[in-house]
């Protein structure tokens, strides 16, 4: 079973689509015939690139300006989107922090789980009941190679995206045979853009050049995977290199060795 036919009706959607994967999975839909609903904070910018990917491709791209980590403001969307023919759902968006969790900002802290948890599984189970109905559909989730071990220093991301990686391969194992695809995508660093020297944060100035791979590159061997019906997509030699570390290391060594580096990621 192939991934639903682009339609004048049905609608892929792809959150955090205001920048770097998001804005990249969004045109590669685009880019195969796919309208879209773009959805993240920052609106202006939804608004250029829906302009863009209409004017290249003649799709329909419609914009929801939302803060997908506050229930208020996602509750609406959730409800339309489950009233909404959806295609494919990209669960993209999420946030990060680096340093000792207990010296962060609370209210980030919760805001981070909210949006990288709680918000995929809110969006995932508002299209699942017309995609099963239908027979057809896609749900690519965004975790990431953090999600596969315990890292001090990066607690609560690591946490929220051992949520996504396990929530989206067993909902994978719950939907077989029912013509929903799931695809979880754990990627390493992305790279968006070649930085300015002069700017580089320390992530730029701590991972090589070759181990960095782009988000260009990362939207198409998503959407590929997600075609395929494949488990889990794992672009970039760094991510790789995480999930094999977090699925077959010992946690006693491979934790202090991820908290030392992420340590040095918070300042």
């Amino acid at each position: 079973m192939s991934l639903p036919s682009p339609t004048s009706e049905n609608r892929a959607v792809v959150t955090g689509a205001s920048s770097g994967i998001g804005t990249a999975l969004a045109a590669e839909l685009a880019g195969r015939g796919h309208s879209l609903i773009l959805v993240a904070r920052r609106g202006d910018l939804l608004n250029e690139l829906a302009q863009r990917l209409t004017l290249a491709h003649g799709i329909t791209a419609e914009v929801r300006a939302v803060d997908l980590s506050d229930r208020a403001q996602r509750g609406p969307l959730v409800e339309e989107l489950s009233a909404r023919n959806i295609s494919i759902l990209c669960n993209n968006a999420g946030i990060a922090t680096f340093g000792p969790v207990a010296q962060l900002d609370l209210e980030y802290e919760r805001a981070q789980m909210e949006l990288n948890a709680v918000a995929v599984h809110d969006l995932t189970l508002a299209v699942l009941p017309g995609m099963i109905a239908r027979g057809a559909g896609g749900i690519l989730i965004s975790g990431s190679a953090a999600g596969n071990m315990p890292i001090p220093n990066n607690a609560t991301y690591a946490a929220s995206k051992a949520f996504a990686n396990t929530f989206c391969e067993s909902l994978r194992g719950e939907l077989k045979d029912s013509g929903v695809h799931v695809t979880l995508l754990a990627p390493g660093p992305v790279r968006t853009e070649l930085p300015d020297p002069a700017e580089a944060s320390i992530v730029d100035r701590m991972v090589p050049d070759f181990m960095w791979v782009s988000s260009e590159y990362t939207a198409k061997v998503s959407i590929d995977a997600l075609a395929r019906n494949k488990m889990r997509v794992v672009p970039g030699l760094i991510s790789k290199g995480m999930s094999v570390a977090g699925q077959y290391g010992p946690r006693a060594l491979t934790a202090p060795i991820a908290g030392a580096f992420y340590r040095k990621l918070g300042g």
